[in-house]
């Protein structure tokens, strides 16, 4: 029996995830951050100065995934690290000047991204779509 990808979610996810990512990416790279950045970047502009530990638990990435970007972040000047106060071993993640004026452009870049793989969508469409995938990383969070 053939595997049929077009009736395979999983399949579909992981070709919708690597759209989404080259469509940001050509937008992201003239600002100066990468599409695995954003996700650490909109939990910053959210809550600026959080643990390393504080964005894994709401990203839900690996230790070593979310380290790696951490660095690159710091070496690219879009955050900075400080001693934790109470907790030796942690370190507080902040967003430098550079990653705090770079929210109103990276978001414009993300919303040009989605529109330009869901802007032939009707609103409803569009609306039905989000809903849809909301469900789902809802669902997955719990597995």
């Amino acid at each position: 029996m053939a595997f049929d990808r077009s009736n395979s979610a999983t399949y579909l996810a992981s070709q919708l995830a690597k759209g989404f990512a080259r469509s940001l990416q050509q937008r992201a790279a003239t600002l100066g951050f990468s599409p695995g950045q954003f996700p650490v970047l909109v939990e910053l502009w959210q809550e600026d100065g959080l643990t390393q530990k504080q964005i894994l638990d709401r990203l839900d990435v690996e230790q070593a995934t979310l380290a790696n970007t951490l660095s690159r972040m710091e070496r690219d000047g879009l955050i900075g690290r400080t001693p934790h106060p109470s907790d030796r071993r942690a370190q507080i993640i902040s967003l430098t000047e550079r990653g705090r004026v770079l929210e109103r452009e990276a978001i414009n870049a993300a919303a040009e991204a989605e529109n330009a793989l869901l802007g032939s969508f009707r609103s409803f469409e569009r609306q039905l779509m989000l809903e849809y995938m909301r469900m789902v990383v809802e669902k997955a969070r719990k597995l």
